[in-house]
């Protein structure tokens, strides 16, 4: 069974910009390679598979691991993630300040689905977010 969470890898069109973003908000780059062979097609399903990869890890450990595929690049629009899209929903990150955060995320190139709502119990504080690539960030302050 489950012994940890190891990372959440999030396929990004550009990896510079998205690193770029992820940086700006507190992660640090760990890791990073480009992969291709029998051993990543094996893993991804795909053939003929390159690419690359880069792991940041947050302050307290957490690794987000951006991928960008060379090869088989999706071709779709990027579009705003709706919160009651299928799949993965989001990624939520705990934040000391949750208005100062917001702002530096649209300075960045992320938007901002509405201003940040206060729980019912007024405990916390939490905004909906979009990154550079439209993936659904969850800012979330404790009061």
């Amino acid at each position: 069974m489950i012994k940890t969470v190891r990372h959440t890898g999030v396929v990004v069109r550009d990896l510079e910009q998205s690193v770029r973003f992820y940086r700006a908000l507190g992660f640090v780059e760990d890791n990073r390679a480009i992969e291709e062979g029998g051993f990543i097609d094996a893993v991804v399903g795909l053939q003929n598979t390159k690419l690359e990869w880069v792991k940041l890890k947050a302050p307290d450990g957490y690794l987000l691991e951006l991928l960008q595929y060379h090869s088989h690049p999706e071709k779709k629009e990027i579009v705003k993630q709706r919160s009651n899209q299928l799949g993965c929903s989001h990624l939520a990150f705990s934040v000391d300040d949750i208005d100062t955060v917001c702002k530096e995320i649209k300075k960045i190139g992320g938007s901002v689905v509405s201003p940040s709502a206060l729980t019912n119990d007024k405990k916390v504080k939490v905004a909906y977010c979009h990154d550079n690539e439209g993936n659904l960030i969850e800012m979330v302050e404790v009061l």
